[in-house]
């Protein structure tokens, strides 16, 4: 065995971004010195940036203003209800100011005992004491504060109930918050709705429209275009976007597989080697103890190229270690092992028992996770990341 790293992913540093920097420059720069520093790239490495300093170069940008005119000019600018959005300063509070300013009332109903992505209003334990059945009970907040009090959360120490409640009447609307489950349960104390959730959003708008809603708009069609100069992402709207400032967001990056083919090729230029690129935004997975689903944005990855399409094809090396050949140790298992890998002939294992167990999600969900995790969120000022090693299997030497 003449390598022993398999998959190796590493941060590299990059200067700060801003509006109208030439991203595709600057990505391949920073893979240029890292080269200097000991980086000798390999055909289908991969590098990844993430999707913030994309959006950064493009100047994605929307104010609090923005909003809200977009606000009142689809959903009437009278009462609207506000359902369904994650309890998160970063990714909904300023959303929220825009939506409150852009109604005389909102009704905000809240998923519980937590929201899409994990971040609980309620324990399941004190759910169940109280008797509350979250499949079927709506409850207002005079209800839930008799249930459950004050509860704020174990992370950010924040009572979202509260919280949304003071930003909405900050900006001159009224409030009225109220928890449940079903879309349609919204639709009691307003026919024009702003629906929040992220990855359930098709099935709740299809439910909301045949049960007569009359105005029923999704997050992801808030600020689909520009206004007054203003940034904008077709696709996405406001799912994706982050805080920037007090009264703006960063938006979703938009248009960006040009990017990503750009870069490609200067790297085939610089290297010689065709590299995988793509753009990642939060990884998908769940934290174990805060209980929180990472992924916030609409999906893992909104641009990449053609090399990262599928989903892995591999066996899985225990079940044929204990199986298949159970009898062999040392160098006759390990030849047999990677004989059995080179019989590959690139069909689809799906269904066989020697692939049972192996992650059948899609290769940019699994590599962005990685990257996400590779980067962190702080201050490590490595937005773009390198992977080498990650198509690799047990037979490469």
């Amino acid at each position: 065995m003449s390598r022993m790293f398999g998959t190796v992913s590493m941060g590299i540093r990059a200067p700060i971004i801003r509006q109208g920097d030439d991203l595709s420059k600057i990505v391949v720069d920073c893979v240029r010195e890292a080269m200097k520093e000991g980086l000798a790239p390999r055909d289908r490495d991969v590098v990844a940036m993430t999707e913030a300093i994309v959006a950064r170069s493009q100047g994605n940008y929307v104010t609090v203003d923005n909003i809200a005119q977009d606000i009142h000019h689809k959903l009437g600018g009278e009462t609207v209800g506000v359902i369904f959005p994650i309890l998160s300063r970063n990714r909904f509070a300023i959303c929220l100011r825009g939506i409150a300013k852009g109604c005389k009332k909102v009704v905000l109903m809240l998923s519980y005992p937590s929201d899409e992505v994990g971040n609980h209003l309620i324990d399941w334990d004190l759910m169940d004491e109280k008797g509350v059945d979250p499949y079927k009970d709506v409850l207002d907040e005079k209800r839930y504060r008799e249930l459950f009090g004050y509860i704020k959360h174990p992370f950010t120490g924040v009572d979202y109930v509260e919280y949304y409640s003071s930003l909405i009447k900050e900006c001159g609307a009224e409030v009225e918050v109220v928890f449940a489950n079903d879309p349609r349960a919204i639709l009691r104390y307003t026919k024009n709705v702003l629906h929040c959730d992220i990855h359930t959003r098709a099935r709740t708008k299809r439910l909301l429209k045949a049960a007569g809603a009359e105005r029923v708009y999704g997050l992801d069609e808030i600020m689909t275009a520009p206004i007054n100069g203003s940034g904008y992402n077709a696709k996405y709207g406001l799912l994706g976007s982050n805080k920037a400032t007090e009264d703006t967001v960063k938006l979703f990056p938009r248009e960006c597989q040009d990017l990503v083919e750009d870069i490609q090729q200067k790297l085939l230029e610089l290297t010689g080697k065709h590299l995988e690129v793509m753009v990642y935004g939060d990884g998908a997975f769940k934290d174990p103890v805060g209980k929180i689903w990472e992924l916030a944005d609409p999906v893992v990855s909104p641009a990449y190229t053609a090399g990262l399409e599928g989903t892995p094809n591999e066996l899985k090396l225990k079940y044929l270690a204990d199986n298949n050949f159970a009898s062999l140790s040392g160098e006759a298992l390990r030849d047999a092992i990677k004989q059995e890998i080179q019989k590959k002939d690139g069909s689809s294992l799906v269904g066989n028992m020697v692939s049972q167990g192996t992650t059948p999600r899609r290769l940019t969900d699994l590599i962005g996770s990685l990257c996400d995790l590779t980067s962190g969120s702080g201050d490590k000022g490595t937005p773009i990341i390198y992977i080498q090693g990650y198509f690799d299997n047990y037979t490469n030497e």
